[in-house]
């Protein structure tokens, strides 16, 4: 039978060429493709949102940045109870009121805006499956400072001091539990050391998940948008990472009641984090090597202007992008007109850094010499001093310098 144009015939045969073609492209796209190996090949710093989930709300929920290129990562802490203009129920409320089990996308974007980055990937596991992901690592070692024993009527809550291996039953309620005496910080501490500790006990047994029936039973565990070749690259990846020196950093914020409710409302409308972020992300990819970087620039605050507290509000201010102050106390004299940097290190590119988060450019450079360095230890005279000394001058508005 010939078949020509316009025939029903050929319409249909067309229609299955096209829909064979698609298939094959798909095939090719789901199984061949990943998209880990390609984010790495890209050289951008990788954005993972990891939920530790119980009850069908985040427990814990952290952004974990890193880039391949430097082997560096950066980790940020986002609080369940942090208090945003949220844009599903168009009012202020906890960040976690818009999280979906099955469909964390809301949550995802309102993470997203408050940190001023795009999320690349996304792992959720349950309390339930944290078990067997635990058991599947051989336990997670952490250190507990104090022995925990709680019996709130229905449970035993109970956890020796020291270091310990926690298998899965211990890790799972370990990772969630909440003591109604407990200090709200030191609980924040304790979630973020069993992150740590679990994180870093997954790239320690990596090796385990070379075997493909033990990396589908560790990927099925986990709700991600990732799958399960592009979750085991992701992990090998994290093997590069030196988890001694990954820090997790709290978004920070005033504690406000709203509408019957302590709420974390975001420094400066949410800036500040946003401010954070960009200079983590320029720590991660700055490709050089030096002393400074490694151990952090150390700060001495000294408060040159008559407003009471200024100093110590600037320093915790400056801890929340990561720098060490070491002293904070007032300047020689409180009528200082211009916020002024004097720095010691004689790294230039980290004390341009420093400047450009208070935005001063009043700087003076006063770095000791090894020949200095050298004589003032013979003679005895030496004396540790901080990396930069910071003087706030009344053009400093508690977050920038205003004019210079």
């Amino acid at each position: 039978m010939k078949i020509i144009k316009g025939d029903p015939s050929f319409l249909l045969l067309v229609l299955i060429i096209v829909l064979l073609v698609l298939g094959i492209a798909f095939f090719i796209i789901t199984f061949r493709s990943n998209p880990v190996e390609d984010a790495i090949s890209l050289n951008r710093v990788i954005n993972i949102l990891y939920i530790i989930e119980d009850e069908k709300t985040p427990v814990s929920a952290y952004v974990l940045m890193y880039y391949p290129v430097t082997k560096r990562a950066a980790i940020f802490d986002i609080p369940g109870n942090l208090g945003l203009l949220l844009a599903k129920i168009n009012r202020v409320d906890r960040i976690d009121r818009v999280y979906e089990p099955n469909r964390i996308g809301a949550y995802q974007n309102e993470v997203q805006k408050l940190l001023g980055v795009d999320i690349n990937f996304s792992i959720v596991v349950t309390k339930e499956n944290l078990v067997s992901a635990v058991d599947l690592l051989e336990g997670v070692e952490i250190f507990i400072p104090s022995p925990v024993f709680h019996n709130d009527g229905g449970s035993i809550i109970l956890f020796p001091s020291g270091m310990t291996v926690l298998d899965g039953d211990k890790a799972s309620m370990y990772a969630v539990y909440s003591l109604p005496d407990e200090d709200s910080e030191m609980e924040v501490f304790r979630r973020q050391r069993f992150f740590l500790s679990f994180f870093n006990r997954q790239i320690q047994m990596n090796e385990i998940f070379s075997n493909p029936s033990v990396a589908k039973l560790y990927h099925s565990l986990f709700k991600t948008n990732m799958n399960q070749r592009a979750l085991m690259r992701l992990f090998k990846e994290f093997v590069n990472i030196d988890t001694e020196r990954t820090f997790i950093q709290s978004v920070g914020g005033n504690l406000r009641e709203v509408s019957g409710q302590k709420l974390i409302i975001p420094h400066w409308d949410g800036n500040l984090i946003k401010d954070i972020v960009q200079q983590t992300m320029g720590s991660l990819t700055r490709d050089i090597e030096d002393h400074l970087i490694e151990r952090g620039l150390t700060i001495e605050v000294l408060n040159g202007t008559e407003v009471n507290g200024l100093a110590g509000r600037t320093s915790e201010m400056l801890r929340s992008f990561g720098y060490d102050v070491i002293s904070v106390k007032n300047a020689d004299r409180n009528n200082y007109d211009k916020t002024l940097i004097i720095h010691y290190s004689g790294d230039g590119n980290m004390v341009r850094e420093f400047s450009d988060v208070i935005r001063c450019n009043n700087i003076l450079d006063e770095t000791i010499t090894l020949n200095e360095l050298e004589e003032s230890i013979l003679s005895q005279e030496f004396e540790y001093r901080a990396d930069i000394t910071l003087i706030i001058g009344r053009d400093f508005d508690g977050r920038y310098v205003i004019r210079n």
